[in-house]
C-alpha cells in the first residue's frame, strides 16, 4: 500500500487537500485526530495529552490501512508534525515516537505551503512569521528521517492540480 502524508503548518488547508485527494484516488484517507482532540479538553493541553494523540494517529492509520484491497492511503498531518510539536512545546519527544517514525514507510509527503491565509481559532496557536519557521522545520525533519517530500501551493483548485502534478510526479 501506498502511503501519502499531506502536512504542514496550520492552516494550510491539509485536512481539505486530504479529502480531495481521497476522493480523486477512490480510496480513504486518515482524518488528523489532535484538532478534534483539543477542541474538546476544555483545558491546555499536555505532554500526556500529545502522547495519547501520537498513539491514536498510530492506530487510526492501522486500522484503516487494513481495510479492504486500498492501494493508496492519505494522511491528514502524521507523527512528524507531532514530533515537532513534542520538540517545540515541551523540549523532549517519546523516544518510541522517533522510533516509529524510523521504522515507518511513508512513500511521499506533500507539504502544504504558507500561501494560504492563516486563520486564527480556538486551537491554532502559530500564526505568522512562525508558520514560515514550522514550515522549514518540517522539511529539515522529513529528510532527516530519509523520507521524500514535494512542497505544495496554489490557492483553491489549483493546490489540488498541484498535488496531483507532484504525485504523478513520483509514479503515483
Amino acid at each position: 500500500m501506498i502511503r501519502i502524508v499531506i502536512t504542514g503548518p496550520e492552516s494550510t488547508g491539509k485536512t481539505a487537500l486530504a479529502q480531495k485527494l481521497a476522493e480523486a484516488y477512490d480510496t480513504v484517507w486518515v482524518p488528523e485526530f489532535a484538532r478534534t482532540y483539543v477542541e474538546k479538553l476544555g483545558r491546555p493541553y499536555d505532554y500526556d495529552d500529545v502522547v495519547v494523540i501520537a498513539r491514536h494517529q498510530i492506530e487510526q492509520e492501522e486500522r484503516l490501512a487494513l481495510q479492504g484491497n486500498l492501494q493508496i492511503l492519505f494522511l491528514d498531518t502524521w507523527l512528524i508534525l507531532t514530533k515537532v510539536w513534542f520538540d517545540l512545546v515541551f523540549e523532549e519527544c517519546p523516544e518510541w515516537l522517533i522510533e516509529k517514525i524510523k521504522s515507518s514507510r511513508v512513500d511521499l509527503f506533500l507539504v502544504c505551503s504558507t500561501d494560504i491565509e492563516w486563520v486564527a481559532d480556538s486551537v491554532r496557536e502559530n500564526g505568522g512569521a512562525r508558520r514560515e519557521e514550522l514550515l522549514k522545520t518540517y522539511c529539515q525533519e522529513i529528510k532527516s528521517f530519509g523520507f521524500n517530500y514535494e512542497l505544495v501551493s496554489g490557492l483553491g483548485e489549483a493546490r489540488l492540480a498541484n498535488a496531483l502534478i507532484a504525485l504523478k510526479k513520483h509514479g503515483f
